[in-house]
């Protein structure tokens, strides 16, 4: 079993930046796939990023260009950086862990899930 918390959410103003983070409580981390999800208000819950346990990352396509995926194994994390922070970027942010394997895209393939932090962004 894997427990994922993540932190870093909050209000921040457009065109602001964030750094979300997620701690794994799992001492096998590093061979994890872990991911990024947001969920509107009203709307399903979409793929931002993954990587691989060897950093090999995935973006989705709406989300190139201002968001970066990153992980340290040696402290169990995996991190979000958000940049030029627009409204609609307002979301409840999941990160997710997938056994090894393949970059899964879809929220049904992860196997473990983090409790979300939100992000709010003023205009």
């Amino acid at each position: 079993q894997v427990q994922l918390v993540e932190s870093g959410g909050g209000l921040v103003q457009a065109g602001g930046s964030l750094r979300l983070s997620c701690a794994a409580s799992q001492r096998t981390f590093s061979t994890y796939v872990m991911g990024w999800f947001r969920q509107a208000p009203g709307k399903g819950r979409d793929l931002v990023a993954a990587i691989s346990s060897t950093g090999r990352t995935y973006y989705a396509d709406s989300f190139k260009g201002r968001f970066t995926i990153s992980r340290d194994n040696a402290k169990n994390t995996v991190y979000l950086q958000i940049s030029s922070l627009k409204p609609e970027d307002t979301a409840v942010y999941y990160c997710a862990a997938k056994e090894p394997g393949y970059i899964p895209i879809t929220p049904l393939e992860y196997d473990y899930w983090g409790q979300g932090t939100q992000v709010t962004v003023s205009s």
